[in-house]
């Protein structure tokens, strides 16, 4: 059975960017690359940092996390890190 994966990389400039893929390491080389999201083109947001991956499925459950995350506010995302065993001293530089 194939598996999607929901996963947060944190931006250099402080962001949170939440995605699904189905190979993360593929997904996270594209994202350095500067050939993924629009939003991790930009140049002060690299270097980047996968902090985060979640393992699902089916697609539609790896496009669900995504999409709740991306509602949550600032705090929340850290709390939802932070309760999924990530470190806050990655954000509180």
């Amino acid at each position: 059975m194939k598996q999607y994966f929901f996963y947060v990389l944190y931006t250099a400039d402080g962001y949170f960017y939440g995605g699904f893929t189905d190979d993360v390491a593929r997904r996270f080389a594209t994202h350095v690359k500067r050939q993924g999201a629009k939003f991790t083109r930009v140049k002060s947001r690299h270097p980047l940092q996968l902090v985060f991956s979640q393992a699902f499925d089916s697609k539609s459950e790896a496009l669900h996390a995504e999409a709740v995350f991306k509602r949550l506010t600032r705090a929340k995302k850290e709390v939802f890190l932070a309760e999924n065993g990530v470190s806050a001293t990655i954000w509180q530089k």
